[in-house]
């Protein structure tokens, strides 16, 4: 059988370039060995083991997930949502089919039902076998899987009653490139508002940062703002992201819940035992942007 190859990989090196999102710069990881190079229905994919990073998840070009420090990404938008609401027990991942969001959401032992809709099998196939530390919840009995377009899930989530509604939807889309262009638009967030319950808190993986295209983030919290009365961003830090940060947002169907603070906590000592990135300190932290930017972003 012959090596894997995969035109993005040179002499030994994974090059990340996209000029929608990532303009005038690149970012390279070191490549050991391609695990797996193959087109699915809707994406390119492709599972590499980086000399520095463990393994890695790539679609369409860009990186979703590195073993050495997805939980960065991982914890950040799941818990910023999930402490920001009293009761979440049932929650929706939209995306997420490396498992990441999931494994997080279930630390939480309110949660009585936890769905997430994937578009693409393959990314949680490839999951379960490269990225196992990642995918370990799926056979959690909370856990339930939809095979779907996002879209069409929660266009059905509209007209149910609100006991079927949900009480955190974090999306976890890829970039908006390909499949996952539409989780861009103030429809989008329409969907996301009258799929939640009253009190409900939605994250979105906005793509961009204050780095990059900010003035893109800064479109995207506008249009979110059009339809929830509270949309805030929330920045994380990554190395394996392009300029090593990626924007949150955050929004809530009630106007006087407060994203920023966390409206439930755990011990100091139950922190270090759950997480490794999130706090209750970061968590707040993560929402104080610098003076240009938050100039720009909530102008």
């Amino acid at each position: 059988m012959s090596e894997l190859t995969h035109p993005l990989i040179i002499d030994g090196w994974f090059k990340e370039v996209s000029d929608e999102c990532f303009p005038g710069q690149a970012f390279s990881l070191r490549v050991e060995k391609i695990l797996y190079a193959k087109k699915s229905k809707y994406q390119d994919v492709l599972v590499f083991k980086s000399t520095d990073f463990g393994n890695v998840l790539v679609l369409d070009g860009i990186i979703q997930c590195t073993e050495r420090d997805e939980f960065a990404y991982q914890e950040m938008i799941t818990h910023v949502a999930m402490f920001a609401h009293m009761n979440p027990r049932r929650v929706l991942v939209i995306g997420g089919g490396d498992g990441g969001v999931l494994r997080e959401v279930i630390k939480h032992p309110m949660v009585e039902e936890a769905t997430l809709v994937e578009i693409d099998n393959s990314v949680i196939e490839l999951s379960k076998k490269y990225l196992p530390h990642m995918a370990c919840s799926y056979d959690n009995p909370k856990v339930k899987v939809v095979l779907q377009d996002g879209f069409k899930f929660l266009k059905d989530c509209a007209s149910k009653e609100e006991s079927q509604k949900y009480d955190v939807i974090i999306t976890d889309s890829s970039d908006p490139e390909g499949p996952a262009e539409n989780f861009f638009t103030e429809n989008y967030y329409q969907l996301l508002y009258d799929a939640l319950t009253p009190d409900g808190v939605a994250t979105s993986m906005a793509s961009e940062n204050i780095w990059l295209n900010i003035k893109k983030l800064a479109h995207l919290r506008k249009a979110a703002s059009q339809v929830f009365p509270v949309a805030r961003v929330s920045n994380c830090t990554i190395p394996t992201y392009t300029s090593g940060q990626i924007a949150i947002l955050c929004c809530a169907k009630n106007s006087h819940v407060d994203v920023s603070k966390p409206i439930r906590t755990v011990t100091e000592s139950k922190e270090g035992t759950l997480f490794k990135y999130y706090n209750h300190q970061i968590h707040s932290a993560s929402f104080v942007l610098p003076t240009w930017a938050k100039n720009i972003i909530y102008q």
